[in-house]
């Protein structure tokens, strides 16, 4: 069998790689160099300057494509470097449709640096086509998709947003930060890019900041690549070498990330302190059936509101945790828990997160890969 053809776990490990040529190396070396020798003016082995293009950023590059299903992979310094090279496709008077519910880091980048420069931004529930089509106009020219979303979990049917978008010409760009690859290909249901926070469960161990884009048209890939060289948002080789070692065991983290988190979410809809619950893998959350068809699992993350909650319950349950670490960020194998409110969607104006869900008492939780019993056990002792 060839590569084309390997099962996805086996692309984690081997998909798009071969061993160095200089040595045979099974890793991928880290050239850690800002320039390279050339013979002739312009005569060069492939690169010239590490910002243009660095091997072990390449070797990077061509995993994230393979993992997604896609022929181009770009890494940059930062998801956000990522979106913001998305957003620099478009000019000023340009208009873009995306979900009311997502990460603030994206709220803020939209709102405080794109729309100074004559970009308009809407911000809708995705959940139901009609209200996306209905801000649709000759200006729009993408839609911005977080599935599921940052903080509250909702889904968004990406196979329905694709046919909008094919059928208005607009752009379809998916946030697959939360589910990866490993539960959800959105270039496979009809997205034209997807966008990585590589920081999180890519990287997978809380010790790298990186981002990604994924896309399959060619014309599509070289604007990326030209705004990557020409902005310069690029990560290092140590970066590179970071995310492409967690890529290797994505499969087998996930895998318990979902277990964990699944018993987690039972033992809290169970709990009698608790007041609402949000995990996709629940039957009445809401679109179930569409987290069903377009995803393998339902992820590691979720979110709870307890009883009663206000900010202070909320900021002593997160403090009174041990196991779980009070910390910004998602996706490594330990365990996280977060305040939206107060940490990742402080940016977002008051009224603008609580018109999407995002309260006061709303905590975040990022399951990892412990002992889920120590995890439940946290969960309870902070709970009292």
């Amino acid at each position: 069998m060839g590569k084309k053809g390997l099962g996805f776990n086996s692309k984690t490990i081997h998909g798009g790689q071969e061993p160095d040529k200089a040595y045979g190396a099974v890793m991928p070396p880290i050239y850690q160099t800002s320039t390279y020798a050339q013979t002739t003016p312009g005569g060069h082995k492939g690169y010239e300057y590490s910002r243009s293009g660095n091997p072990t950023r390449t070797a990077l590059e061509r995993s994230l494509a393979s993992i997604e299903n896609g022929k181009h992979g770009l890494a940059f310094a930062s998801g956000l470097a990522a979106i913001d090279a998305v957003i620099k496709l478009l000019e000023p008077g340009d208009e873009v449709v995306s979900t009311n519910d997502l990460y603030g880091g994206s709220y803020r980048l939209f709102r405080q640096v794109f729309e100074k420069y004559g970009i308009g931004f809407h911000f809708v529930g995705m959940q139901n086509l009609e209200s996306i089509e209905s801000l649709i106009n000759e200006k729009t020219k993408l839609l911005w998709v977080e599935t599921p979303t940052n903080p509250m979990m909702n889904v968004i049917d990406i196979r329905a947003a694709a046919d909008l978008a094919k059928k208005h010409d607009l752009l379809l760009a998916v946030d697959n930060t939360f589910a990866t690859p490993y539960l959800q290909r959105p270039l496979d249901m009809g997205a034209d890019i997807v966008m990585h926070s590589a920081t999180k469960y890519l990287g997978g161990h809380s010790d790298v900041v990186v981002g990604a884009l994924v896309v399959n048209d060619d014309e599509l890939a070289e604007k990326l690549y030209f705004l990557q060289n020409a902005s310069g948002g690029v990560c290092g080789p140590m970066d590179s070498f970071l995310v492409l070692r967690g890529i290797k065991t994505l499969h087998v983290r996930m895998q318990r990330h979902c277990e964990n988190c699944k018993a987690i979410a039972e033992f809290l809809q169970s709990h009698p302190g608790i007041d609402k619950i949000y995990w996709p893998g629940f039957p009445a959350h809401p679109n179930h059936d569409v987290a069903i068809r377009q995803m393998s699992d339902f992820g590691g993350m979720l979110s709870f509101i307890p009883k009663g909650g206000s900010f202070d319950d909320a900021v002593k349950i997160v403090e009174r945790l041990q196991v779980f670490t009070l910390a910004e960020s998602l996706g490594g194998v330990e365990s996280l828990a977060g305040h939206p409110a107060s940490m990742t969607h402080a940016s977002i104006p008051k009224e603008e997160r609580e018109k999407s869900g995002v309260v006061d008492s709303l905590i975040r939780l990022s399951v990892g890969i412990e002992d889920v019993k120590d995890l439940i056990e946290d969960l309870e002792q902070a709970l009292l």
